[in-house]
């Protein structure tokens, strides 16, 4: 009997594209993020946004083992009671507004969650955390975002809290990573805990929410890396949650199942 794949959402920026003769709005999403679901032996499904779900996220994660949200924009700073910086730009409110519902209801499900770079930022401002807008105000250098539009040149050292969900999902407790930010977390949201920071700063590279099952949040940027382990933790947990008997699963994972 073959097990089916889990089904891993990823969220979608709502981005203006040029493709062939096309100049439109478009749902996009890098393709190396469904590469490395695919790896992990996950199926994607892109999850644009949609002012329906944002009223009713369960319509879409009955039918989903896991949920990602990705990179992308700046989070709009009237989420966490700011006016914009300067250089917060290419704020999109529809998606903030989606994610948001989105990811709330995917920690009230028990959903495995993971949350990279911009989705990490999601994440804290959810749980009524607050965004550091311009990091080189505060670390006096591009550290974490050297080459804009690459990922090559900025790699750097992250490490992480023995035994911590990000440990574990990273295989070890220094990991190098890929990095391409120019925000990051202030106020730590309620509930959360700061489990990885740089080796070269100590900025915070990855929060978790202890009370749930698998919610992680990194800042960098692990579908860049194929040797990165990260994506592949979330995939094999959902995996693992599926296969399991009913009655070893939460409750709200048994309610999932029950309404394929």
């Amino acid at each position: 009997m073959t097990t089916r794949r889990p089904v891993i959402g990823i969220a979608t920026a709502l981005e203006r594209a040029r493709y062939g003769v096309w100049d439109a709005p478009c749902a996009l999403l890098q393709f190396s993020y469904v590469e490395a679901v695919q790896r992990a032996g996950g199926l994607v499904l892109m999850l644009p946004p949609d002012p329906a779900l944002e009223r009713d996220p369960d319509e879409v994660l009955e039918h989903i083992d896991g949920l990602v949200l990705a990179g992308g924009c700046d989070v709009d700073p009237a989420q966490y009671g700011q006016q914009p910086h300067p250089e917060t730009v290419g704020l999109v409110p529809a998606r903030d507004a989606f994610e948001l519902a989105l990811l709330e209801r995917a920690i009230d499900r028990d959903l495995p969650v993971l949350c990279v770079c911009r989705g990490m930022q999601v994440l804290n401002v959810l749980r009524g955390g607050t965004l550091i807008q311009h990091l080189p105000d505060v670390l006096h250098s591009d550290e974490h975002r050297r080459q804009p539009g690459t990922f090559e040149g900025n790699e750097h050292d992250v490490e992480l809290v023995p035994g911590s969900l990000a440990a574990r999902s990273a295989g070890g407790e220094r990991t190098m990573t890929k990095s391409h930010h120019h925000q990051g977390i202030g106020k730590l949201g309620d509930g959360l805990v700061v489990t990885g920071r740089s080796a070269s700063d100590e900025l915070v590279e990855a929060i978790e929410l202890p009370d749930a099952g698998f919610v992680l949040g990194v800042q960098w940027h692990p579908e860049a890396d194929p040797e990165s382990t990260i994506i592949a933790a979330l995939v094999d947990e959902a995996r693992t949650r599926i296969s399991a008997p009913a009655r070893a699963r939460s409750p709200s994972a048994a309610l999932l199942s029950g309404s394929r």
